[in-house]
């Protein structure tokens, strides 16, 4: 009976392992063209959905930093990414996110981040997650201009030997790739654009205080 209420209380280190293992799994299993790559991915996700909550929503209140903010922005493009590739070659893409999102899974245990006690806005949460999905989006969009890049590097004639492991014939054809590129784009910049107005007109009500022009507004406004 000890021994179970342990196991239970420790359930999200259990879990966080878990998730980590599956998704270094699914990047073997993809690189190695498994049929089973993208279930295994999924099965990730699934188990790093209970841990995230956890990081994030704690009997205090909301625990909220840049490290849980990176495992949520990664979880976000993940699954994107394998929603995606019902429909489109994007394993190769997941493959080398996964592997990121294994390691901002422990992140939290390091780095816990701000906790935010008492009542907190009604606006506050959604304002939080529109922020957190703008930049998954952006970091999709990162990742298939780097794979953009390389992949128009393959097709030249004089680089025919590079990158000949065929993990790159995962990936949609060149044109596609980039009228995906512009689409995460145009919705990355609409809502960080949801983002910034919310912050900025209804500071108090979501935050709790009225809006400062310090640093982080600024820098958050020139990266806009």
């Amino acid at each position: 009976m000890v021994a179970q209420i342990s196991f239970l209380a420790h359930w999200p280190g259990w879990l966080t392992v878990a998730a980590a293992a599956s998704y270094l799994l699914a990047t073997l299993l993809i690189r190695r063209r498994h049929k089973h790559g993208l279930l295994m991915l999924a099965l990730a996700l699934g188990l790093h959905a209970p841990v995230l909550a956890s990081q994030i929503v704690v009997l205090e209140g909301l625990r909220y930093g840049f490290a849980s903010a990176l495992s949520a922005t990664l979880w976000l493009a993940l699954v994107v990414l394998v929603w995606e590739a019902r429909r489109s070659r994007l394993e190769g893409a997941a493959s080398f996110v996964a592997p990121l999102a294994a390691f901002a899974l422990v992140l939290p245990w390091f780095f816990v981040g701000h906790l935010f006690q008492g009542p907190v806005s009604v606006l506050f949460v959604p304002h939080l997650l529109i922020g957190t999905l703008a930049y998954g989006i952006f970091l999709l969009a990162a990742t298939l201009a780097v794979f953009i890049l390389i992949q128009a590097r393959v097709l030249q004639p004089r680089s025919a030997g590079f990158l000949e492991d065929g993990l790159f014939d995962q990936l949609p054809p060149l044109l596609a790739m980039e009228r995906m590129l512009f689409r995460y784009l145009s919705l990355g910049f609409f809502l960080l654009t949801i983002t910034l107005v919310s912050g900025l007109l209804f500071s108090e009500e979501v935050f709790g205080r009225a809006l400062r022009l310090d640093h982080k507004s600024v820098l958050t406004l020139l990266s806009w």
